[in-house]
């Protein structure tokens, strides 16, 4: 009788603990096993070697559905030329100092003969002695990739190094600036032998993923700070590559352009699933200043065989 006792009494605790925990929702759960990323399908491979075996150069991309957790690599831990998708990181670095109170967005920069250079942008129209903030020639470097810009904000984060320091710390180990735009300014890093051939900066497909998806989570200086750069990445002007028959999919991106290259880093706002990737398609034998450049047109094709291969089932 006495052990009858005992065992209803086990019943009736157990019950009262569970009701418990479903009137308290803070209460603790057992933790659920985390369910494993989806495989991609073999076809994906496959496909995107193909379009790369037609391509008159080389081509490294990652790519990473990241609601999902798939991802797929084709070279994507390559050490590869950035261009100006080296911008992403010169911006992670003045959002985050002046979060940090080390400058601020109305810090004022002057446009000088000598500090325009050529390439992409608008700056070097304007007329010398052009008074601009920090916020003014950081917005200029990833709407239209002013190179001008890109330098005034470089010196004005106390030069390339800082840049560099902001990705260690983030754990990246790949992606550094080796200087400014056009030449001067060189890091620690530009001043190794084995990074000349790199140029701008340095990076690999996989780790321009890892920083766009750092952004989208909310995780670089806070969540407020990581969605107004990723706001900032969606209004880029010019989108010819990555994505680019989606035009009406909200995309977040940064391109960059070589004579010989054409990079890309982004994520599509898709039905699928928020895909990031990033591609790099360099050593073309001539120069094609086009939107029908061959590699903005491989870009266009890969981004859809991605999305195919890693967006959720339709």
């Amino acid at each position: 009788m006495r052990q009858l006792l005992l065992c209803a009494s086990l019943a009736l605790a157990l019950c009262g603990t569970a009701a418990q925990a479903q009137n308290n929702p803070s209460a603790p759960t057992p933790t659920q096993p985390a369910k494993p990323a989806p495989t991609p399908p073999a076809w994906l491979d496959r496909r995107v070697r193909d379009e790369a075996a037609k391509f008159e150069g080389t081509v490294s991309l990652y790519a990473k559905n990241l609601d999902t957790g798939a991802e797929y690599s084709f070279g994507g831990d390559e050490r590869v030329r950035t261009a100006s998708t080296i911008k992403v990181a010169i911006m992670i670095e003045a959002f985050s100092r002046v979060a940090e109170g080390r400058a601020k967005w109305t810090d004022e920069l002057v446009l000088t003969k000598e500090k325009k250079v050529s390439g992409s942008g608008i700056l070097p129209e304007f007329a010398d002695g052009l008074h601009l903030t920090l916020r003014d020639a950081v917005t200029l470097m990833m709407l239209m990739s002013d190179n001008t810009a890109t330098n005034l904000v470089i010196d004005a984060l106390g030069g390339a190094d800082t840049v560099n320091a902001r990705m260690q710390s983030l754990g990246m180990t790949e992606t550094r600036l080796m200087r400014k735009v056009g030449g001067g300014g060189e890091s620690e890093e530009g001043k190794k032998e084995e990074n000349k051939r790199f140029g701008l900066g340095r990076t690999s497909p996989h780790e321009m993923v890892m920083l766009v998806e750092k952004l989208e989570r909310g995780e670089i200086v806070s969540p407020a700070v990581s969605k107004e750069m990723i706001e900032l990445m969606k209004r880029e002007q010019v989108k010819d590559g990555i994505w680019r028959e989606l035009w009406r999919t909200p995309t977040a991106t940064k391109s960059g352009a070589l004579d010989a290259l054409r990079s890309n880093v982004g994520i599509i706002y898709h039905t699928r699933g928020r895909i990031a990737l990033a591609v790099t398609c360099d050593d073309m034998p001539e120069p094609n200043w086009t939107a029908d450049n061959p590699a903005l047109q491989l870009m266009s094709r890969l981004s859809e065989i991605i999305l195919d291969g890693l967006g959720k089932e339709k």
